[in-house]
């Protein structure tokens, strides 16, 4: 962090605070503006830089070595989940940089999979301004930052507590409910509008958390569960 004095106390004399810098890592342009407007508000928080892919945000973090990186798991429309190869490959070159995800997706496997590529903190895109901020200061220090249901994901998860249905997303559910209907990957992407590779990354996924090794078997699991 850098220190600067752009902060005044109540006799008007201006003293010296920790800025905390920050770059942005998010697909959509106007996400990544509102972000910057809202969060530069606070006088302690600096955005230096923004990128909308994992290789731009690879090159920007490089170039102006930011505290905290916030990121999306989404960076395009190939990958649901890309930014958690960013993640690890930013731990791995900077394990004292800041990594806190902000992102649609709210999946007990998938939150623990951020804080294994890295990820100090997770929370969700609906979250309010006052405890992202509070979340981005938090993992600056070193911390870890959890929104409340991200934090109650994380420890269902590390309780054993999350059963298939709590695992999967509402995504999963409804490529495992087209599934079901003997659908390939190109018909239920054209559903979704979603690509062929993407509903494979899903089927991959749901195949996984109700371990099975085959689709047919996933549909037969699922509706012993009740899921379909």
């Amino acid at each position: 962090m850098t220190l600067r004095t752009s902060v005044r106390d109540q006799t008007g004399s201006a003293r010296p605070t920790s800025v905390v810098k920050l770059v942005l890592v998010d697909d959509h342009a106007i996400l990544r503006q509102g972000l910057r407007s809202v969060l530069e508000r606070e006088p302690d928080l600096e955005v230096v830089g923004e990128a909308s892919s994992s290789q731009e945000a690879l090159a920007v973090v490089r170039d102006v070595a930011p505290d905290v990186v916030l990121m999306d798991l989404k960076l395009s429309a190939a990958s649901d989940y890309e930014g958690l190869a960013l993640c690890a490959q930013l731990s791995a070159a900077d394990g004292k940089m800041g990594l806190l995800v902000l992102t649609t997706f709210l999946d007990e496997q998938l939150v623990v999979r951020a804080i294994h590529a890295g990820a100090r903190g997770y929370v969700v895109k609906d979250v309010d301004t006052t405890e992202l901020v509070r979340a981005i200061r938090a993992v600056s220090r070193g911390e870890s930052a959890f929104d409340s249901r991200s934090a109650s994901a994380v420890i269902r998860s590390l309780n054993g507590q999350t059963t298939p249905r709590e695992g999967l997303t509402e995504r999963e559910l409804e490529v495992l409910q087209l599934l079901a209907k003997g659908l390939s990957n190109a018909k239920i992407g054209e559903r979704l509008f979603i690509s062929a590779t993407t509903v494979k990354f899903h089927v991959s996924n749901i195949m996984r958390k109700l371990d099975v090794g085959r689709r047919a078997e996933a549909v037969y699991e699922a509706g012993k569960l009740g899921l379909i």
